[in-house]
């Protein structure tokens, strides 16, 4: 059987919501027992992502939990507001 993908485009209202979006949800690897690969790309204020595996039951779990976190990192930026900028002191 073949790769089955899915791909996402997740937008935010400021590339740098996307960005902190990307920075945490990142760190989360699938577990290589789920035969799953992830991909995270940022582009400007979108979140790409892309699953893949041969399993559709392995993918649908993956983006379960992808979705699960998703939300509970927009659910903390609306809570908290957006972040503020890092500035340079020279």
């Amino acid at each position: 059987m073949s790769d089955l993908k899915v791909d996402l485009s997740v937008p935010f209202p400021s590339a740098r919501e996307a960005e902190v979006a990307y920075q945490v949800l990142r760190v989360d690897k699938e577990p290589s027992r789920s035969e799953i690969a992830k991909k995270l790309a940022l582009n400007d204020n979108l979140l790409e992502v892309s699953f893949s595996g041969k399993e559709a039951r392995k993918i649908r779990v993956a983006l379960t939990s992808f979705f699960d976190h998703l939300l509970l990192v927009t659910e903390t930026i609306d809570q908290f507001g957006p972040p503020v900028p890092e500035y340079t002191h020279y």
